[in-house]
């Protein structure tokens, strides 16, 4: 049976109070029994703070983001180290939103990975076309290459955890997933490019390919039945305890 990732980002949308609220909202609804991982991925503040209350870490903690070195002068910054201290086990890299208005790059999320990789952090590494790309039939080379770029030069051993999220960038916020079908194909496509990149033995033990996009319980399931789809990256549905909790539960009807 596969296991797969449920993956909330709550991006700026709320508070320190709000997150608490609705961090233990979701721990008290939480299902004993779950078909997935559950990562909640908080703004930095409250991070402290949901961590104390997470003492059995059935759900999983995540970063927004990550600088590349481990210490210095760079204000603003936060490191794998301090992720860590306050009980992530993961976080996102290269989201859209950080390439869009911060104008990260792929050779930027390349640093990134490679020292979250050092870390215990496991990478989730976001990669998505944007709808001119789209509509210029260049989907397929934008994923490859963001992938190629961010990928190419990191070792691997085999014992590390790396999860890939495509999410087109013009269904992100928009309330309407892609069809299931064409998200499946372009699973295929970032996982013959891993393979293109490293052997295929690396590719099947440490990467997991997971969906982002207007994910919401009515939908969700559709996805998780494709072959190469081993999970989802939620936004707005992850703000409401109720909508997430429901579509962990359409997860867990999967067989």
């Amino acid at each position: 049976m596969k296991k797969f990732y449920i993956i909330a980002n709550w991006k700026m949308k709320l508070n320190f109070q709000e997150s608490i609220e609705l961090f233990n909202e979701i721990k008290q609804n939480f299902l004993e029994k779950n078909q997935a991982e559950i990562v909640v991925c908080p703004s930095y503040v409250p991070l402290f703070e949901i961590n104390k209350n997470n003492i059995d870490r059935k759900i999983k903690l995540g970063g927004q983001d990550v600088f590349w070195e481990e210490t210095g002068a760079y204000t603003g910054e936060i490191s794998c180290e301090m992720l860590e201290d306050v009980g992530c086990e993961y976080v996102i890299i290269g989201h859209s939103d950080r390439r869009k208005y911060f104008k990260e790059t792929d050779e930027m999320a390349h640093y990134k990975v490679k020292t979250a990789l050092k870390s215990s952090l496991t990478p989730i590494l976001c990669v998505g076309e944007n709808f001119q790309e789209r509509q210029e039939n260049r989907k397929d080379y934008v994923i490859i290459s963001q992938i190629t770029k961010a990928l190419s030069g990191i070792d691997f051993s085999g014992s590390e955890k790396m999860i890939i999220a495509y999410e087109p960038v013009w269904v992100i916020g928009s309330g309407q997933a892609i069809k299931p079908e064409d998200a499946e194909y372009m699973h295929q496509i970032i996982k013959q490019t891993l393979i293109d990149i490293f052997p295929i033995e690396i590719v099947e033990k440490c990467f997991k390919i997971i969906y982002g996009g207007s994910i919401n319980a009515g939908v969700v399931k559709n996805f998780l039945i494709q072959p190469n789809i081993w999970g989802v990256l939620v936004g707005s549905d992850s703000l409401n305890s109720k909508k997430f909790i429901d579509i962990i539960r359409e997860v867990n009807t999967i067989k």
